[in-house]
């Protein structure tokens, strides 16, 4: 049975990802490229499997993306879209702002 580094109980009863995620400050905001495309940007993602929240992300508002960094980045404008699907996944409402 493995143990969880941080909190030191085993794996599957684990419960850092969860407390990590109710104590984000995530902030989206979208960002104008090159010839004119708009990307959406999700940061503040630390302490979560950021990989899995991009992959989610991706599949729920249909669109392709990538994670640079700490940063996911969603191609197209889901200024409004990335917060419900956030706080579906977990993240606390209240932690989370939109800029545009």
């Amino acid at each position: 049975m493995d143990i969880c580094p941080k909190c030191g109980l085993p794996l599957a009863a684990c419960v850092c990802e969860q407390i990590a995620k109710t104590q984000q400050q995530v902030e989206i905001r979208t960002e104008k490229r090159t010839f004119g495309k708009i990307v959406t940007l999700v940061s503040g993602l630390d302490g979560v499997d950021i990989k899995e929240i991009a992959k989610k992300l991706k599949s729920k508002l249909a669109c392709g993306g990538t994670v640079n960094g700490k940063i996911v980045e969603l191609q197209g404008n889901h200024l409004t879209k990335v917060k419900p699907v956030l706080v579906e996944a977990g993240f606390d409402a209240s932690q989370i702002s939109e800029r545009k």
